[in-house]
């Protein structure tokens, strides 16, 4: 095993050897591996990142509700007079 830039060098045999040891170290510390083959790097495994809060939960709190918003009450309302869909007298 040797270092490069604080990422850990394995070969390929090594890394298969303690797989299973190796993805705990890693999620613990963050450092990463970089996996040999004849010497030459392959692949590199970091930590997967975190998680933030949900997409829906940083709204928690924030939301008002200003009633009944869809349906309309028909006392307060004014007909349009330029509506093309409204009933002509004459037709």
């Amino acid at each position: 095993m040797a270092t490069v830039d604080q990422a850990l060098l394995i070969s390929a045999s090594e890394f298969k050897a303690t797989c299973l040891e190796l993805m705990d170290e890693i999620a613990r510390t963050g450092r990463e591996v970089v996996v040999t083959k004849r010497g030459d790097p392959v692949v590199r495994v970091s930590a997967a990142a975190q998680h933030g809060e949900s997409p829906w939960g940083f709204l928690r709190g924030t939301i008002v509700r200003h009633g009944d918003v869809v349906s309309s009450d028909e006392a307060d309302w004014t007909p349009s007079t330029t509506d093309p869909l409204r009933h002509r007298p004459g037709r």
